[in-house]
């Protein structure tokens, strides 16, 4: 979200954008995907009243994460039980669809396919089933023949059907979130007016933030959800967060349009446990096309869309932390593998043949590509869960993993409960 472009420091008091003296808002959040929008959308649902800005540097709502993924409402199956990512994933999947339903937002309950291809996947295949059993998740075993009839142009040699998985128009949610919420008073400001350029918590009363127009704006507490910033929000802040946002860049491929019938569906791969990415998949998107990835490699800026895109600030501060080079040791085979497919269209072909053999070069065209957030420590873990942290009048969101956009309305839920309770303890 947030492009930092300056430090903290007291603020001059008398430039905020409110009365002197005064509060401007009771919540500033900061970023405005689906995250932040969820949490100013349960901020006024929780107690209505609540005055709650949200402020983004871009033009619009969701146009980094949200806006750039594949649509995937998750079951929630992947995630360990007792994890947030599985207690909100579970909750998040129906809640979707009921969002969604209730607000006349594109979805579809799909299910979808995990494919094993390889003899060695079998027995991560058959945890998933029992693991799907735990969280109450329709799930049904497939062989070959079965595989089949789901998805006639798909090859495996097992493969489980995972009920509950859809697919929805995420940037619509966003937009409703974000429109929700301004029904119920919050303001939501974009462009320079939504920038954070500086975050002072010197105050005896909460939190104030430049903006890049200048204006000052002061609230009681403050919500990082910048996302892709959220650990540069943090030090401006004061804090220092466990954790630095290490971007991947997913790059997608899509059918050409005569070939999208080899896809009817959702179908995943089994997901490697070495590496806390699912691998090349295949989506069919609620709009129509299907879209073929993603690929993960590391991106050269925080917004590095494409490998042409390289911010030396970015670059030199990834390169300085210790974590980013202890990952590089160990996942250093699959990262170049990963590099290998982004650079050959041939590798990534390849890749995608594994599931789908009747695809050629020529069936696929480049996609618009992600970029995902991922926190790693200082050890070089890749953090896996959702990571939530508290400072004084603040509340961090420091890694919002898939299914982050699935599970967005409970996300929301507790940022909401957290920052009523940094309320009650000023």
């Amino acid at each position: 979200m947030e492009g930092v472009t300056s430090t903290s420091g007291q603020l001059d008091r008398g430039t905020a954008g409110g009365p002197a003296g005064g509060l401007d808002c009771d919540v500033l959040v900061i970023g405005a995907g689906v995250v932040g929008l969820s949490t100013a959308y349960a901020l006024t649902r929780r107690d209505p009243g609540t005055r709650v800005v949200v402020l983004e540097k871009e033009p619009g709502p969701a146009l980094h994460q949200t806006g750039r993924n594949s649509g995937v409402i998750h079951s929630g199956i992947y995630y360990p039980p007792g994890s947030l990512k599985a207690r909100f994933a579970l909750r998040g999947a129906a809640e979707m669809v009921a969002f969604c339903a209730e607000h006349g937002i594109a979805h579809e309950v799909t299910g979808k396919l995990i494919v094993a291809t390889e003899h060695e996947e079998l027995p991560r295949l058959h945890a998933l089933i029992q693991r799907g059993r735990q969280h109450g998740i329709p799930v049904r075993e497939l062989g070959p023949a079965q595989i089949a009839e789901h998805e006639p142009h798909v090859r495996g040699l097992a493969a489980i059907h995972v009920g509950t998985t859809g697919v929805c128009d995420f940037p619509a949610v966003a937009r409703q979130l974000a429109r929700s919420a301004q029904e119920a008073g919050a303001e939501v400001r974009y462009g320079a007016a939504g920038q954070v350029t500086a975050v002072d918590r010197r105050l005896g009363r909460g939190v104030a933030v430049r903006t890049a127009d200048g204006t000052v704006l002061r609230g009681r507490a403050l919500v990082n959800c910048a996302g892709l910033h959220c650990d540069s929000i943090a030090r401006l802040a004061g804090d220092t967060p466990p954790a630095r946002i290490f971007p991947f860049r997913g790059e997608y491929a899509e059918l050409v349009p005569h070939r999208e019938h080899l896809v009817r569906g959702l179908v995943y791969p089994v997901p490697d446990p070495a590496f806390p990415f699912l691998g090349v998949h295949l989506t069919r998107g609620v709009h129509g096309g299907v879209h073929v990835g993603p690929n993960a490699v590391p991106a050269l800026a925080r917004e590095g869309y494409a490998w042409r895109h390289v911010r030396p600030t970015d670059l030199g501060g990834l390169l300085t932390h210790p974590g980013v080079w202890r990952i590089a040791r160990r996942h250093w085979r699959y990262g170049a593998g990963e590099i290998h497919r982004s650079l050959s269209r041939t590798a990534f072909t390849a890749a995608v043949r594994r599931m789908l053999p009747d695809v050629t070069e020529a069936d696929l065209r480049p996609a618009p590509a992600g970029v995902r957030a991922q926190a790693v420590l200082r050890d070089g873990t890749l953090v896996d869960d959702f990571l939530l942290t508290e400072g004084p009048h603040t509340v961090h969101v420091l890694n919002a993993p898939s299914p982050a956009a699935t599970a967005s309305l409970p996300i929301g839920r507790e940022i909401a409960q957290r920052v009523t309770g940094v309320l009650a303890d000023r």
